[in-house]
């Protein structure tokens, strides 16, 4: 049976140009010299999760799977949910989401306040909200750049990163799962929105235990795999 994730990010292929997915990133001699760095950098990566240290008592994990799906304790973990600024649902993932946890997350998102009209978590900051019936205990909202023409999506983008761990660090969560943030219909090239997750993440390595990265679809996987090898194992 096709999952609830499943059934939405799929679509999110088909906008994706030619310069966000070079050809190289996903070609079968690309795939296995992932596979074959992380191994080689202990890594382990064969069973489809990476595991790369970012401090002593800190962790990179990048892994394939449902985001809906994740849990570590079911008390000090959460989920990202790259929602609009309206939190209120949307496509992809932000649906997904919202469907595994139930009407209670509509219910609670209509409870944060508007910053402005129609607009409860502007672009670059994030909101928390429970989890309700996701196995993970808390979602944490965040709102991505769109990449085309936007001079300040860097920025933005490592805004909805940093805040989403600022807010985890302040709610006592000690493990968060990302989803490549933009990098579906907003347009972020893959590779470039990779280094600046990564980068920011390292910013937090004394603060959570486990920042994790589920990727459903495979290109997006490995593409953060050799960047989490290029930039972590130097």
């Amino acid at each position: 049976m096709t999952s609830i994730l499943s059934r939405g990010l799929p679509l999110l292929r088909t906008t994706l140009t030619s310069t966000q997915q070079p050809n190289h990133l996903t070609s079968p001699r690309f795939l296995k010299a992932s596979m074959a760095a992380a191994a080689a950098s202990g890594a382990g990566a064969g069973d489809g999760v990476a595991r790369f240290p970012l401090s002593p008592s800190s962790s990179l994990v990048i892994q394939r799977g449902d985001l809906t799906k994740w849990f570590v304790d079911g008390s000090t973990d959460a989920i990202v949910n790259p929602a609009n600024e309206r939190m209120l649902g949307g496509g992809g993932a932000d649906g997904a989401i919202h469907r595994a946890a139930g009407p209670d997350l509509l219910q609670a998102c209509y409870s944060v306040p508007e910053v402005r009209p129609g607009v409860r978590c502007p672009t670059g900051e994030a909101r928390i909200t429970p989890g309700f019936r996701l196995p993970a205990s808390h979602v944490i909202f965040t709102v991505g750049p769109i990449y085309n023409g936007n001079p300040t999506a860097a920025d933005s983008l490592r805004s909805a990163y940093r805040n989403s761990l600022k807010i985890a660090k302040e709610n006592n969560i000690q493990y968060i799962a990302f989803p490549a943030i933009s990098c579906g219909i907003y347009g972020y090239p893959f590779e470039e929105a990779a280094t600046v997750a990564i980068s920011t993440i390292k910013e937090f390595a004394n603060d959570i235990k486990e920042v994790h990265f589920v990727m459903f679809l495979e290109d997006i996987y490995f593409v953060w795999l050799n960047k989490a090898n290029e930039m972590l194992n130097t």
